[in-house]
Formats: structure tokens, C-alpha cells, sequence
């Protein structure tokens, strides 16, 4: 059963996503709320099963994690065998 509090948070995360992609390309342009963006980490933690091994930030994390940036050798070797699961979700 979807809660009100899930369907809050996948509207929260799809939202703020979406906010990434639309403002890529303008850098003057506002980032996401850093709640939007935390309920994205949480989620991606969730399907990853853990915390990210990697400092990334919150923007760099969604952008990775949903395809939407190639992950660097250096961060593919940092994710060990967890990096063939990326995209976690697209």
C-alpha cells in the first residue's frame, strides 16, 4: 500500500530531478530545495542499500545515479562492483 508520506516523497524526488535537468544548463539559475535534494540521497541510499562510498554532492549524486552524467573511472573504481548497478533508477 503507498502511504501519503511515499507518494509526498516520490513526488519530492521526481520534482526535484527534474529540476536538475531543466536548469543544467543555466547556472544562474536557482538550485533544488537541499530538502528535495535530501529526500533524492535517502532514496538513492535506499535502492543502493547503503550510504554512497563517495563525497558526492547531492546534485552530483541524483545526476549519476539516474544516468543523467557518466560515472568517472575514479568513482567506478570507488563503487567497486556496485558501479554496474548504475543507473540505480532513470
Amino acid at each position: 500500500m503507498l502511504t501519503t508520506h511515499d507518494l509526498i516523497t516520490t513526488l519530492t524526488v521526481e520534482a526535484t530531478i527534474h529540476h536538475l535537468d531543466l536548469t543544467t544548463a543555466l547556472p544562474s539559475a536557482p538550485a533544488p530545495s537541499s530538502s528535495g535534494l535530501k529526500a533524492v540521497r535517502q532514496t538513492l541510499d535506499g535502492l543502493l542499500g547503503r550510504p554512497v562510498p563517495l563525497s558526492w554532492s547531492d546534485a552530483r549524486y541524483a545526476q549519476a545515479a539516474t544516468g543523467r552524467a557518466p560515472l568517472t573511472e575514479v568513482e567506478i573504481t570507488a563503487l567497486g562492483p556496485d558501479a554496474a548497478r548504475f543507473p540505480l533508477f532513470g
